[in-house]
């Protein structure tokens, strides 16, 4: 029997011009990605003092419409898509029946009866197919725009600045997790105030081929207002002192919601029933038996994914995410503990090749962005 051909990864539309920004490019669920061009903390920097432009082309981008649209992804999320109003987005979740997370999500309302579902590239396929499944019943259909639709994000404190000569649209009155249609740099566009940074921003949608345009002309445009092209390494150190949850990390399908400390997303409130509601009533009744909090090491060394996390009487946790903070200058980490070790100020260590590195528990986000 012979082994099937491996699937080759699908290349960002904006490919080319990564390359010729002289990107190091990676396989990253399932497609060809910048991971850095300058150098991640750089990258990273420009992002938190003025601004960085982002190929998010990989994110899975699922129209849901209909006259029974909105209750049909209140059956198939946890939360309450017909409680958006036009022009508004809220972060959702979509669950197994257990209640284990499938993947975290954003949900836009982009017309009475018309959303848009913006899933993780590595599991848009797996959302795709559940929500297929779900609608059944429902006036509502699904169209899996995510190949045709290029995406690009510009994030950070001089975005607007930047991005305002470019549009008729009142940037600085779409709100936070907002999104308005209209005219970007010559180019339609949906325009979302939105992002993965802990930073202002906004993040368009535009046809795929004309992704390259739009990339190129924000670019240009932002160049003198100290903006470059930021990777996926620098989006990860962003989004980790940002305290957002990474899918495949902070979550997957043995987590839910409640443990992820993300219960508030959970709106077992609503009127109708959804996939995985018995399972986390059953978790909102009973406690959980872990909680994901952030973690301050107090002496050198960086905790990585999958190092455990230690009390007094041995492994209390494991971590699943960190790095050198560059923004704060020491090391941070997020991990899942048991709850008695929870609390901020709760003292623990993370055992690094072998040694035991001491770690204080502190609230998250380890970043906030300035006022």
């Amino acid at each position: 029997m012979t082994e099937p051909e491996p699937i080759a990864p699908t290349p960002s539309p904006l490919l080319d011009r990564h390359e010729a920004l002289g990107a190091k490019i990676v396989e990253f669920a399932g497609w060809l990605m910048p991971i850095q061009y300058s150098g991640i903390l750089e990258e990273h920097r420009a992002v938190r003092t003025a601004a960085g432009l982002f190929d998010l082309s990989h994110m899975g981008e699922l129209v849901v419409e209909g006259p029974e649209a909105g209750q049909a992804l209140a059956a198939a999320l946890i939360t309450d898509p017909p409680s958006l109003a036009v022009g508004r987005a809220h972060y959702s979740m979509i669950c197994a029946e257990d209640g284990g997370i499938m993947d975290d999500l954003i949900v836009y309302r982009l017309a009475e009866d018309r959303f848009m579902v913006v899933a993780n590239a590595s599991n848009a396929r797996v959302v795709s197919d559940a929500l297929a499944e779900r609608l059944d019943g429902f006036k509502a259909v699904l169209d899996d725009q995510s190949l045709a639709t290029g995406l690009v994000a510009i994030q950070g404190p001089r975005s607007i600045e930047i991005l305002q000569p470019l549009t008729d649209l009142d940037l600085a009155g779409i709100r936070y997790y907002g999104v308005a249609e209209g005219v970007v740099a010559g180019i339609h566009a949906q325009v979302a105030r939105t992002g993965y940074t802990g930073e202002d921003g906004f993040e368009l949608f535009v046809d795929v081929t004309q992704a390259g345009e739009t990339w190129d002309r924000v670019l240009d445009a932002g160049r003198a207002h100290g903006l470059i092209p930021v990777g996926l390494g620098a989006r990860d150190t962003l989004r980790l002192e940002a305290g957002m949850p990474l899918y495949g990390n902070e979550l997957d399908r043995s987590t839910n919601p409640y443990q992820a400390g993300l219960g508030r997303v959970v709106k077992l409130g609503k009127p109708n029933d959804f996939v995985g509601r018995a399972a986390l009533e059953k978790v909102a009744r009973d406690g959980i038996d872990r909680r994901l909090v952030g973690l301050v090491l107090r002496e050198r060394g960086i905790a990585r994914h999958g190092y455990p996390v230690l009390d007094a009487a041995g492994v209390t946790g494991v971590v699943t995410s960190g790095t050198m903070s560059p923004s704060l200058g020491h090391a941070i980490a997020m991990a899942y503990v048991a709850p008695a070790h929870a609390e901020p100020g709760t003292m623990l260590a993370v055992e690094i090749r072998g040694t035991a590195v001491a770690a204080e528990v502190v609230p998250l986000p380890f970043y906030t962005r300035p006022t």
